[in-house]
């Protein structure tokens, strides 16, 4: 018992140990004792020391994910939750029944908005802390990253030259969702395209115009746009007509029609003022232009313009009053035109010398006729 409690462990052979196994505590140590593994031996440790500190930099850079993203969701929810601010138009002159209205459609826009900039800004954040942990992981093997780092700037450079449309196309739409510019629904005019919107993107903007046809317009090509339901719209109806028509009693028959209309039960709810009759818009040679305005929700106008143009083009010709005539007379208007005549002594075949008559006999002579008063002397 004593001899076997007195014999050393055994030690390997020579040559095959590697040197750090004489180190005591050492990690080559014990994976050499229990391997017998002389590359695995001389990894050890470095791949624990490694590991170790491989596995902190992910659970940080996890943890640093989550906090972000969790500011994100709270920063976007609370944007969310806000108090609701209608335009300073629809508050200061549309109903209360009409507030109530707005106030949700606006609302919505708002969650629309916060969750697309929320979802934009949790990708950049995964990116960044992703880049930022596979670094480290890198410089902890021993990588040289200063010829990566400026490899990778070269390349974002050629990338940049390359894509400059496609980073101009995402810049763009990250600004038109920041300033609300427009939303989906919203009726727009993009300068190649004019429809309703039906989907924002960060590089392109779907469009449906009155046609049915769908537009694919990139952000970045997009110099302005006309936003028209937004706040309130407005109702233009021009109404064309004569020169002599009685202006004042035109003016009065359709302030009269329109007052009748926005009473109307189906048309006060779209209505935020009451029509208005601007007066003589314009003065043409065909004719006179009468303007009518009426101030509506967005999106409405057309309804609108319709009802009241058809409304006030009847209530005229009840009144007979005369509207511009564009086109061309009537063909009973239009005098029979008077048939030519002839030339006296000329006829209408030319081969007919003139003084001879279509039979062969000459013409007798004009003037007076000869004297025979000296022939009988």
């Amino acid at each position: 018992m004593t001899a076997l409690m007195a014999d050393p462990l055994p030690t390997p052979p020579p040559g095959i140990a590697p040197a750090c196994v004489s180190d005591p505590g050492s990690w080559c140590a014990r994976v050499f004792s229990w391997t017998h593994n002389a590359l695995l031996s001389r990894s050890a440790d470095l791949l624990v020391g490694r590991a170790l500190a491989i596995v902190l930099i992910v659970v940080l850079a996890l943890v640093a994910r989550l906090l972000l993203h969790r500011a994100i969701r709270r920063l976007v929810s609370g944007a969310s939750r806000g108090h609701t601010v209608l335009p300073a138009a629809l508050r200061r002159r549309a109903p209360e029944g009409l507030r109530e209205i707005a106030a949700p459609l606006v609302s919505e826009r708002r969650v629309q908005r916060a969750n697309t900039i929320g979802s934009v800004l949790r990708s950049v954040s995964s990116l960044a802390v992703l880049v930022v942990a596979v670094s480290m992981v890198l410089a902890e093997f021993g990588l040289n990253l200063a010829p990566v780092l400026a490899s990778a700037g070269i390349v974002g450079v050629a990338i940049g030259f390359g894509a400059q449309n496609l980073v101009r196309d995402f810049l763009s739409g990250m600004f038109m969702l920041l300033e609300d510019q427009y939303g989906v629904g919203d009726l727009i005019d993009a300068g190649s395209a004019t429809g309703t919107v039906e989907a924002v993107g960060l590089r392109i903007t779907t469009l449906r115009d009155i046609h049915g046809t769908v537009w694919h317009v990139r952000n970045g090509t997009i110099q302005r746009i006309g936003n028209k339901s937004q706040g309130y719209a407005v109702a233009v109806v021009d109404l064309p007509l004569a020169h002599n028509a009685n202006i004042a009693r035109a003016s009065e028959i359709a302030a009269e029609v329109a007052d009748e209309v926005a009473r109307r039960e189906e048309m006060a709810p779209r209505l935020l003022q009451p029509p208005h009759v601007l007066g003589v818009e314009n003065i043409t040679m065909e004719g006179v232009t009468l303007r009518v305005t009426a101030k509506c929700l967005p999106g409405e106008q057309f309804a609108v313009q319709r009802t009241l143009n058809a409304a006030i083009t009847l209530a005229f010709e009840d009144a007979a009053l005369p509207r511009p005539f564009l086109g061309a007379p009537p063909p009973s208007a239009a005098l029979p035109a008077a048939e030519p005549t002839p030339p006296t002594g000329t006829t209408d075949d030319p081969a007919t010398p003139p003084g001879v008559t279509p039979t062969g006999d000459p013409s007798p002579p004009s003037g007076p006729a000869p004297s025979n008063a000296g022939s009988h002397s």
